[in-house]
């Protein structure tokens, strides 16, 4: 029985001294294990990203062109009811904070910036922090119908060709909501904005801001391009039907 525990002993004595005769080497292996899946780790995300831009320029760019009687049409019809640019074109918070030049077809009088002051109090969205009115009356009658239809968007395609933009991604909010966001709401701006996103397949302005947070929230931390390529498909009956888009 002594010897039996003596021959334990010996076997457990002659392990550690193995895993440990030379710290250096295995701390060495275990370090390089680390930076190695490190590595993989990044590759995983970059090769991502770039898969992502391929589809961005590819779409955006196909539609840019094969779109182009749609852009005259619209751009023929705001110029004949309204004075003014046909593109309206605003300052949005992109990545990381960074301001970019969003463009959208004009749907609003050419002093819809000056009225909203005086139509403040009539903020439909909870949460104050987005302005949204069903009734606004400074958008034209084209303007509503492009605006349901989500034509006035289209000028988007522009951003996501030159990157500000993607064609998934939560939507771009202006310096003014971000002021006004909090801590997590923060949390929106760690991807690159895009046209289309979650919540705008899922109700649109009828959903709460807080929801909508929620909802991009959830959009970042499970990322991938199979949901890019659902919400993109989702994206086309939402549109025609017309949820929740004013």
């Amino acid at each position: 029985m002594i010897e039996f525990a003596e021959t334990e002993q010996d076997r457990l004595r002659a392990r550690v001294l193995e895993r440990y005769a030379d710290p250096r080497l295995r701390s060495s292996l275990q370090h390089g294990r680390l930076v190695f899946k490190r590595m993989l780790w990044l590759g995983v995300l970059r090769g991502t990203y770039v898969l992502k831009r391929a589809l961005d320029i590819v779409v955006s760019g196909a539609g840019l062109v094969l779109l182009t009687p749609v852009f005259i049409g619209v751009a023929a019809a705001i110029r004949l009811e309204s004075p003014g640019s046909v593109l309206f074109r605003q300052t949005r918070v992109g990545r990381w904070g960074q301001l970019f030049s969003m463009y959208k077809f004009r749907s609003m009088y050419i002093d819809a910036e000056a009225r909203k002051q005086t139509l403040l109090a009539a903020n439909e969205m909870r949460g104050g922090v987005i302005f949204k009115m069903k009734e606004d009356p400074r958008i034209t009658r084209v303007g509503r119908l492009i605006r349901r239809a989500s034509l006035d968007e289209l000028p988007q395609l522009w951003n996501v060709f030159i990157g500000d933009m993607s064609l998934v991604g939560p939507r771009p909010p202006v310096p003014a909501e971000v002021d006004q966001y909090s801590l997590a709401d923060r949390r929106r701006l760690e991807v690159i904005p895009g046209i289309t996103c979650i919540w705008q397949i899922s109700g649109r302005s009828d959903i709460p801001f807080e929801e909508q947070v929620q909802l991009d929230v959830h959009y970042i931390e499970s990322q991938s391009l199979f949901a890019d390529l659902r919400i993109l498909l989702w994206t086309i009956p939402a549109v025609l039907l017309g949820k929740g888009a004013y």
